[in-house]
């Protein structure tokens, strides 16, 4: 036939295609790598995507737990400790003399701070300056007519004025009436002075020690210490100190274990009654 084309047709087609192919342009190494580039950073995006909703959803199924068992902390009432009171330790324990050593060591603590060592040395009190203790069987009078034996001569020895013989030191107005009453069989014909800040004025006290002799001075530190400065009581005739070491209040407390009172006795042993004590002069003793 004329119209033979000499090669099949199809063999043409498939050659046009390829030529087709080949006439595209390749594609250069940068734009692969931009596109590998892109691909991973939208893999990197997803996973972060993804893990921040995991957290999400963790977080709010922890947070209600939480806040529920917080609630619950909130509502139960938070113990407090109780601290120990002086009279919750003292009602717990048994009541014990006191003792020279007691009195030693109360004042090594009051002075460590504000004397120096070798001061410290000189206020320390020998055993001879000491009375023998109560032994808590004795009573106000029984006491005292154990360590002062002859009473009855010391009290006729002495007629100086504003000076006493016996100092009975307590913590309380009360408690100084209270003494007072229960030595009258010690006392005998000796004359006691009320020597506490309540009711009375201070002067009133400096003119009746000056007014006459008397023997016996019972009262709080305090006032005693006001008296020796102000120049109305002397300490030169004075024999015998007794601290009302082991008697307790409503509290339980000794005088030495309220701070005012213990401030106060303090300052009267140290404005000369310790110097006389060196001195042989007087002695202490803890009823």
């Amino acid at each position: 036939m004329g119209d033979d084309l000499g090669e099949e047709w199809w063999t043409h087609e498939g050659h046009s295609d390829a030529s087709e192919e080949d006439t595209r342009p390749p594609k250069q190494p940068q734009e692969k790598d931009n596109e590998k580039k892109k691909l991973k950073r939208k893999s990197v995006t997803e996973a972060t995507v993804k893990a921040k909703k995991k957290k999400i959803e963790g977080k709010e199924c922890i947070t209600p737990q939480k806040n529920a068992a917080e609630n619950e902390k909130s509502t139960k009432p938070k113990r407090k400790r109780k601290k120990k009171t002086i009279t919750d330790v003292l009602s717990s324990s048994e009541p014990k003399p006191g003792c020279p050593a007691d009195l030693q060591n109360l004042l090594t603590h009051y002075f460590s701070d504000k004397l120096s060592v070798i001061e410290q040395e000189e206020l320390k009190l020998l055993d001879s300056s000491f009375l023998s203790s109560n032994d808590l069987t004795h009573t106000v009078s029984s006491y005292l007519k154990q360590v002062c034996p002859k009473w009855s001569k010391i009290q006729k020895q002495h007629t100086e004025k504003r000076a006493l013989v016996l100092l009975v030191v307590c913590s309380s107005a009360l408690r100084a009436i209270e003494l007072i009453k229960q030595m009258t069989a010690f006392k005998g014909e000796a004359k006691a002075v009320k020597l506490f800040a309540k009711h009375i004025k201070i002067e009133e006290q400096v003119k009746l020690l000056q007014k006459g002799v008397t023997h016996i001075g019972v009262g709080t530190p305090g006032r005693m210490s006001a008296l020796v400065e102000k120049e109305g009581l002397s300490l030169q005739a004075l024999k015998y100190v007794v601290l009302d070491w082991n008697w307790r209040d409503q509290k339980l407390r000794r005088m030495v274990d309220v701070p005012e009172i213990k401030l106060d006795l303090m300052k009267l042993l140290e404005g000369g009654i310790l110097k006389r004590c060196k001195e042989d002069k007087v002695k202490i003793g803890l009823f």
